[in-house]
């Protein structure tokens, strides 16, 4: 399947923005996935009988193709593959942009570790990714650079020995090139407090068996940071992974991922939507398309 123009493209990957998500979960409806399908030839190309999930589907199997992908398409890959291919919803848990140092890690998974994939698809550069994998050894044991082919070479010569590198080949099979490795010891408490919410803090703290500081909210944080620091990295990245596979909990959308298409998985598992608005976002996503066509 071919794309006929750079903005038939562009259309195709906004169908997959939080925007659509949220419109669909707030409302049963989107009127931006019904103009963006106005600027694709979708309407054509799918069954007749299609549903709006069909839809969704068929576009991404256009945009998964090497050459087309962006940052969602690797987001939906190591969704499937690792997350729910390795593990389950039930025993792991993903972080989505999980503010890690000075950056933002696009995916955290957090089973028995924690290993943040760093995302670099043909669309990006890889300028920043030597100071991206210095941040997120900071927090995590084991980081990975997933990247598309024609990366691999350029993010083999930036980042050292115990980044691990992947590839998502042109056929949506993820490829290991190098095992990253397994360095708990080497995170930075203090950097891992800065990443965290106050509540988790706190609870990591009493795991450890640390009292937490009963002092106003103006000292609270040099407090903190004082106890963060006189903590062991290795036991800190026990209970940090402990703590966090339970506040960022994904089995509560078991159900949801369940009952949507494929291709919207990975946004269910980052786009966060009330709960009480999972079955108008399911509704929505079993509308026939001609129905939606309508839609405003």
């Amino acid at each position: 399947m071919t794309v006929n123009s750079t903005a038939h493209l562009s259309a195709l990957t906004r169908l997959f923005s939080a925007t659509v998500y949220r419109e669909m979960a707030k409302k049963g409806r989107s009127g931006l996935f019904r103009r963006l399908i106005e600027q694709t030839d979708l309407v054509q190309l799918v069954d007749s009988r299609a549903s709006v999930g069909d839809t969704f589907d068929f576009a991404f199997d256009i945009l998964k193709v090497a050459g087309h992908r962006d940052e969602y398409v690797y987001r939906a890959a190591i969704s499937h593959k690792v997350l729910m291919g390795k593990h389950s919803l039930r025993t792991a848990s993903m972080l989505n942009e999980f503010r890690t140092g000075a950056c933002k890690a696009d995916l955290v998974i957090l089973n028995g570790t924690s290993t943040v994939y760093e995302i670099k698809s043909e669309r990006d550069s890889l300028a920043r990714l030597a100071n991206q994998v210095e941040n997120y050894k900071r927090v995590f044991a084991k980081v990975n650079v997933i990247a598309s082919e024609n990366h691999i070479d350029g993010v083999m010569a930036t980042v050292p020995d115990d980044v691990g590198v992947m590839c998502l080949s042109k056929r949506y099979q993820i490829k290991t090139v190098r095992e990253a490795l397994e360095c708990p010891e080497r995170i930075c408490p203090v950097t891992v407090l800065e990443s965290l919410r106050s509540a988790e803090a706190d609870a990591i703290l009493r795991a450890m068996g640390i009292d937490v500081p009963n002092v106003p909210n103006t000292q609270r944080h040099t407090a903190m940071r004082g106890l963060f620091a006189a903590l062991d990295p290795g036991a800190l990245h026990v209970e940090m992974v402990r703590t966090l596979k339970r506040t960022r909990d994904l089995a509560p959308l078991s159900c949801l991922v369940d009952r949507l298409p494929a291709s919207l998985h990975a946004a269910a598992l980052s786009v966060s939507v009330r709960r009480a608005d999972h079955q108008r976002l399911i509704d929505a996503a079993e509308t026939p398309l001609n129905s939606a066509l309508a839609w405003s």
